[in-house]
């Protein structure tokens, strides 16, 4: 069965990665767009370069993908969930940062002049293990509840919707910045009670805290269940560090459910994930579907 989806969202998080922004130069018009992301096209195999629409560059092509919008910026019980809209965003993925250095420079001038690059943050698998997950910089095993075989397929791709939309995901792109001495200034025991599980052998604790991060963000909880595929990679700069966390499915609705619960906006019970990290930008994108080894852009006009 042909696979209709950018394959580098369904594989496993590669050695590195670079997040690459853009934005749209002031004096662009929907031609230039148009060209700009017909010259990206053969670049964006979907594995080395996955590529997200932002809800306004859907717009400036005066076009609409269903159930796109910009990300909801949350405030309230001690925490602040920051809305940083994107344009277009680049998931530039490999084995060797060099390569991925040149990867982008060649991405950044197909969409130039139409686009200007923004904001990249370089990032990084940490400690595989044998489950074939990383781990964040806090130790603990990242992607853990993620769904597997056709169960993630069907969290994370659009189906049934129709040509050009069939086999495109929505994706929340989030980086949190980790206070690493908050973190190590807690025991083990209190590190293991944040997050819910214990890091030494990844096992739920069932007497931990309902602020405990795997319970405020149990999929299978919410009503309707809210099951995406996570993609997340530590990054670090300098000594600042944390989490790009990363999140596909076939609709916003799964991250959003799971947003609000962690940022107390259901209950006012805040996430213990916000007393160790913070994040300082969120975008939602979409990401279009393959058409003989290229985007599918048909849904733009193109």
């Amino acid at each position: 069965m042909t696979r209709l989806y950018q394959p580098g969202i369904f594989e496993g998080v590669p050695a590195v990665a670079r997040y690459v922004v853009f934005s749209l130069a002031q004096d662009s018009d929907a031609d230039g767009i148009k060209q700009a992301l017909v010259r990206l096209s053969p670049l964006s195999n979907g594995s080395d370069v996955v590529v997200g629409l932002g809800p306004s560059l859907v717009a400036a092509l005066g076009a609409q993908i269903p159930g796109l919008h910009e990300f909801p910026a949350m405030e309230g019980h001690g925490v602040t969930v920051p809305s940083t809209p994107g344009t277009l965003w680049c998931w530039v993925r490999g084995d060797d940062l060099g390569d991925l250095l040149h990867l982008t420079r060649k991405v950044q001038k197909a969409l130039a002049p139409a686009f200007a690059l923004r904001h990249v943050v370089d990032a990084f698998r940490h400690a595989l293990g044998e489950s074939g997950h990383g781990r964040d910089l806090t130790g603990y095993e990242d992607g853990t509840e993620n769904p597997t075989g056709d169960a993630a397929e069907q969290a994370a791709f659009t189906h049934g919707k129709g040509e050009g939309l069939d086999g495109g995901s929505f994706v929340a792109v989030q980086q949190w910045l980790h206070d690493m001495d908050a973190f190590e200034a807690l025991t083990d025991d209190e590190r293991d009670h944040h997050i819910g599980r214990r890091r030494d052998d990844n096992e739920e604790i069932e007497d931990s805290p309902t602020s405990a991060h795997v319970k405020r963000t149990a999929q299978e909880d919410f009503d309707p269940p809210a099951f995406m595929l996570r993609r997340s990679m530590p990054w670090m700069m300098n000594m600042q560090a944390g989490l790009m966390f990363v999140a596909f499915g076939e609709s916003l609705y799964a991250f959003e459910a799971q947003m609000r619960r962690m940022a107390g906006q259901e209950d006012g019970i805040v996430d213990a994930m916000f007393s160790i990290s913070r994040p300082v930008n969120g975008a939602y994108f979409w990401c279009p579907p393959m058409r003989d080894g290229k985007l599918d852009l048909r849904r733009l006009g193109l």
